[in-house]
């Protein structure tokens, strides 16, 4: 069964940075991963997401802000966060599919919560 175990939230000022982790165990492969935001009060959306055969691709407050990358050695997904603003906050899950599936995720992690004050 697959497990995807998120870390590295928190509380930070704004323009700090954070790097989201996410650790996937019992996975044979993949397809997409992707990580996903969801403000008090608003629908989950997609932050950032990487495809094994159609890159890397960002939500447009997230371009050139938010890096999504892989160490495949290790079987983590990370999301570095660079100059973070209050609208960042919220708490950010990682999702995992095995093909694309439209709007659809095979897998959701616990999510870990990331706070930015002013």
């Amino acid at each position: 069964q697959v497990q995807l175990v998120e870390s590295g939230g928190g509380l930070v000022q704004a323009g700090g940075s954070l790097r989201l982790s996410c650790a996937a165990s019992g996975r044979i492969s993949s397809y997409e991963v992707a990580w996903f935001r969801q403000a008090p009060g608003k629908e989950r959306e997609i932050v950032a997401g990487i495809g094994w055969s159609h890159g890397t691709y960002y939500e447009d407050s997230a371009q050139g802000r938010f890096t999504i990358s892989t160490d495949n050695a290790k079987n983590t997904v990370y999301l570095q966060m660079n100059s973070l603003k209050p609208e960042d906050t919220g708490v950010y899950y990682c999702a995992d599919r095995t093909q694309p599936r439209g709007v659809l995720w095979d897998y959701w992690g616990q999510g870990t919560q990331v706070t930015v004050s002013l």
